[in-house]
């Protein structure tokens, strides 16, 4: 039985596979992207900020808000120890 040779990838598909997407497109669209994508980063933690800041004031707010009962309800102190 003869031995199978086995076929090289041609130069060609190598030199293919070693461009990225980068070398492909245009430094000045890369760097549009790049410009954008720091611009939604930058924005997605500004929203973030702002939902916490707002989550802070409500719980102020409801905590403000509370009855006597309610905030006896969930002192931890009992009466029964100082009596």
């Amino acid at each position: 039985m003869a031995k199978k040779k086995q076929k090289q990838p041609s130069k060609k598909k190598q030199d293919e596979k070693k461009l990225s997407l980068g070398d492909l497109l245009n430094e000045d669209i890369v760097s549009k992207l790049k410009n954008t994508q720091k611009e939604l980063k930058e924005q997605e933690k500004l929203e973030l900020e702002r939902e916490e800041e707002r989550k802070r004031k409500e719980r102020k707010e409801r905590e403000k808000n509370k009855s006597f009962e309610e905030l006896l309800n969930e002192s931890p102190l009992k009466w029964s120890d100082y009596k």
